[in-house]
This record gives C-alpha cells, sequence and structure tokens, in this order.
C-alpha cells in the first residue's frame, strides 16, 4: 500500500472500507504493544523504498525497475496463500477485479511514481506520497455513501494541502529548468496518489471475492508483468547481467518491503479490536522517517526550510485526520 499505493504503499482492498471496519470493532479498543510494533516497523520498511528507487533509477529506466520488483514481490507472497489458493474457476470470476486492482494499484500508481522520482528527491517523495491517505478520503467522499467530510477532517486535509504547497515552492520553479523539472515531478507524484485513492474505490465496489492475500500477490505480479512489457516495447530487454551488485541488492530489498509490510498489515488488520484508523495513526512514520532516510543516506540531498515545513505539515494531518476518524467511529458506536 494508499495508502497502497501501499504505498509505496498499502493494497486497496486493505484499506477501503475502513468506517465499516471501525464500527464493528470493539470500543474503545486499544492495539497492544506488539501491534503497535509491528505497525512501526511495516511504516518504517516503506519509508526506505524511496531510497532504495533513487539507487536504482541510477542503473535502468523507471518502468523495467518497478516492473521486475513487482513481479518479484508477487511471486514473494505465493507460499502465504498457496495452499489455500481459489479454484482456477473461481479466479476466472475474477480476472475484472484481479486486472482492475493491478492496473490502479501497481500499473498506473507505479508507472507515474517511478517517473516522478526521476524528477525528485527521495525526501519530496516520500513527504508527498506520505500524504496519500489523504487524498484517498478526499475521493472516497465524493464517489462512496456513508462517508461523511466533518469539521476536523476538512482541518486535516488543509494542513495536509499546506504541506503539499510548501515542497512545491521548495523546488523553486521559477529559478532554473531544474525546478521546472521537480515541479513537474511533483504534479505526478500528485496524479500517482489520485489514481491510487480511485483504485481503492472501484475496489471497494467489485468486491471481488478472493482472499486478500491471494488478490496482492496476483495483482502485484500482473501489474508488475505489464510494466515490464511497456518497457520492454521502448527501451528494449533490460541488460540485467550488466547491473552492479547494488543494483541487486536494492531490488531485493525492495521486493522484500512490498511482501513483508503489506503481510505485516494484513495481519495487524485480522487482529480482534485493532482498528484501521488506530493503524493509520502511525503513517506518519512515512513521510518523516522518508525523508529523513534520503536525507541521510543520499548524499546528493540536502533539506531546506520549505521541505521541512512541508513534512511536519503532512505527517500532522494524517495524525489529525486518523484522530478524527477514530473520533467519528466512536461516535457512530456510542450511538449506534
Amino acid at each position: 500500500m494508499p495508502q497502497s499505493i501501499r504505498i509505496l504503499i498499502i493494497p486497496a482492498y486493505v484499506q477501503v472500507n475502513n468506517r465499516e471496519r471501525d464500527v464493528k470493532t470493539e470500543d474503545g479498543a486499544h492495539p497492544q504493544l506488539l501491534p503497535m510494533l509491528l505497525a512501526i516497523i511495516a511504516c518504517l520498511l516503506w519509508s526506505t523504498a524511496f531510497v532504495g528507487v533513487k539507487i536504482g533509477l541510477r542503473y535502468t529506466d523507471p518502468l523495467s525497475f518497478a516492473g521486475i520488483r513487482f513481479m518479484l514481490a508477487g511471486l514473494l507472497i505465493v507460499p502465504l496463500w498457496w495452499r489455500k489458493r481459489m479454484p482456477r474457476k473461481l479466479l476466472i470470476e475474477n480476472f475484472r477485479p484481479i486486472l482492475l486492482v493491478s492496473f490502479f494499484q501497481t500499473f498506473l500508481v507505479y508507472g507515474l511514481f517511478y517517473f516522478g522520482m526521476t524528477m525528485v528527491s527521495g525526501a519530496l517523495a516520500a513527504i508527498l506520497i506520505g500524504a496519500s491517505p489523504l487524498t484517498a478520503a478526499v475521493l472516497s467522499h465524493y464517489l462512496m455513501k456513508n462517508d461523511a467530510m466533518t469539521l476536523p477532517r476538512l482541518i486535516s486535509l488543509g494542513l495536509g494541502m499546506a504541506g503539499v504547497i510548501l515542497i512545491s515552492i521548495s523546488t523553486r520553479p521559477w529559478v532554473s529548468p531544474a525546478g521546472v523539472r521537480e515541479c513537474l515531478g511533483i504534479v505526478l507524484l500528485f496524479f500517482c496518489t489520485i489514481a491510487s485513492g480511485f483504485g481503492n474505490v472501484l475496489v471497494a465496489k467489485e468486491q471481488a471475492r478472493l482472499e486478500p492475500v491471494q488478490l496482492n500477490s496476483l495483482q502485484m505480479f500482473t501489474g508488475g508483468f505489464f510494466l515490464l512489457l511497456v518497457s520492454i516495447f521502448f527501451h528494449g530487454f533490460p541488460e540485467l547481467s550488466r547491473m552492479p551488485p547494488i543494483f541487486y541488492a536494492t531490488l531485493l530489498w525492495l521486493s522484500i518491503i512490498s511482501a513483508v509490510s503489506f503481510t505485516l498489515w494484513f495481519i495487524l488488520l485480522q487482529r480482534p479490536g485493532m482498528t484501521v484508523s488506530s493503524l493509520n495513526l502511525w503513517k506518519f512514520i512515512i513521510p518523516v522517517c522518508g525523508a529523513l532516510f534520503s536525507w541521510w543516506l543520499l548524499p546528493e540531498e540536502t533539506p531546506n526550510a520549505e521541505a521541512i515545513l512541508g513534512m511536519i505539515c503532512t505527517a500532522g494531518a494524517i495524525i489529525l485526520y486518523s484522530l478524527a476518524d477514530r473520533m467519528s467511529c466512536f461516535a457512530s458506536n456510542q450511538h449506534g
């Protein structure tokens, strides 16, 4: 995961209908220490992906890198669902939902993401993609029923938008062509978050009967396969034999991140008393640590005042929105 993206993120079908899942949990339930630690670990893993992508893009084109990564990530999850796999007939019946998820959550989202990453720094990408839950919330409000936009949510969205504006200003597009290129990268990443949020809504309406782990594995592999096909059409077959060891290490790490983080998040969501809003509270780690890792591990990246303020606004918006969501669901429980 979109959050899926899922980020980068979290797959759509895990995050959608969060209000319904929250309402079904016990009032006042609080996660224990172990689930909290697992949520923090998952977010920390996701926050390292931006550095890995920037390193990998030094050696290959964006689409082939993304395609190979997600094909490998999809294969890594296969052992988790193979024994409980759905019959072939059911797979055929759910062919459309699988293609739909793979298009929005892997092909389109990560196509835009990897191209955007060639134009912006890892830190700016981490901050922008970290705000994707807020974009998904806006789309969900307009495209799905029973998703009211309360005043606290509006305030959090305004704070998140302020963070995006600050990040855009930090590129100083009026100074040089490089700034214009960075601004274009920000636009691509913003469309990436919109595509992810739109995919969340569509997947929620599909109501596929596949198990989420199996669906995620299939959609990642399928989306990655088509990303690689498009790359081969424009750039030819990637010359993997000529890549340095750091490329393979980065590719393996990114694939593990996609497989392990999603699995951790899905396990947490299945725990009794665990709510999506409780887990989403920890997503502020992604823009903060993603930016910090980039500034620390990538020599060409240095922070500036606007980017730091944008990071703080984005993280604060995620925390505020998650708290508002928990309050809203608690109030619904009280009146229900």
